[in-house]
């Protein structure tokens, strides 16, 4: 049984105060992006920020045989972009729209203004960049560390506390995954993934609510995944 309730969502971006949020904003122009829309691909420059007001957005990095890894899943009140310095750079990743959105555009020209002018904004906006950093190192000690089930166990915590809700004795992740979704979350293949799954689900680990993953023993995922208790704006997908 679940021991602890599911953290509530925020969004990334809450180490910015509401004014600094403001000022964000005003600097914004907005993007209509259908569903399968690519906000950016690996090897286009980054000069610019991007805010989700509206829909979802996943991050994936591509290999060598053509495959795909989703490194994030951004949602409304998200900022993401690869601006680590404010020099010419690539970006590393691809971002693609999974669903009808309304992006908010930030070029990088008017985000330095923005810091230049107000110094506690600039500090605070490196503490964004530090959170994005942070999720990018646990990712990467997920799948490095504890095996497949490891990060499994690890992701459907992050996508608890990202998209979950309390249902019952457990918590319902109201967001519908393909098993080739969590697949391509944690570099795993769909068939392991099944394989994974149906020994949680016999265990009591995980049960199926409308085709909906309830977690039913958040602790025995803790423990398997060895989870380290980050707070929930970095123990997200």
């Amino acid at each position: 049984m679940i021991t602890e309730p599911c953290q509530s969502r925020v969004g990334n971006t809450d180490c910015l105060s509401p004014e600094h949020m403001t000022k964000l904003k005003q600097i914004m122009y907005d993007y209509n992006a259908p569903a399968g829309t690519r906000l950016y691909w690996e090897g286009d420059p980054t000069d610019k920020l991007f805010y989700v007001k509206r829909g979802r957005v996943k991050v994936t990095k591509a290999t060598d045989d053509g495959k795909q890894l989703i490194m994030y899943m951004f949602q409304d009140g998200d900022l993401f972009g690869e601006l680590e310095t404010f020099h010419t750079s690539t970006h590393n990743f691809n971002a693609e729209t999974v669903e009808d959105s309304l992006i908010g555009i930030i070029q990088q020209k008017d985000l330095e203004v923005l810091l230049w002018q107000h110094g506690d904004f600039a500090i605070e906006f490196i503490k964004w960049m530090g959170q994005l950093q942070r999720m990018t190192q646990n990712r990467i000690r997920d799948l490095m560390m504890f095996g497949k089930p490891g990060a499994l166990c690890s992701m459907l915590i992050r996508l608890s506390n990202t998209y979950g809700r309390p249902f019952g004795d457990g918590v319902l992740i109201t967001t519908r995954l393909t098993n080739n979704e969590l697949a391509e979350m944690i570099g795993a293949t769909r068939e392991s993934v099944n394989r994974m799954l149906s020994e949680f689900r016999k265990n009591g680990v995980i049960d199926y609510h409308h085709s909906l993953i309830v977690i039913k023993d958040l602790d025995y995922l803790r423990n398997l995944c060895h989870c380290e208790n980050c707070p929930g704006t970095i123990c997200r997908v």
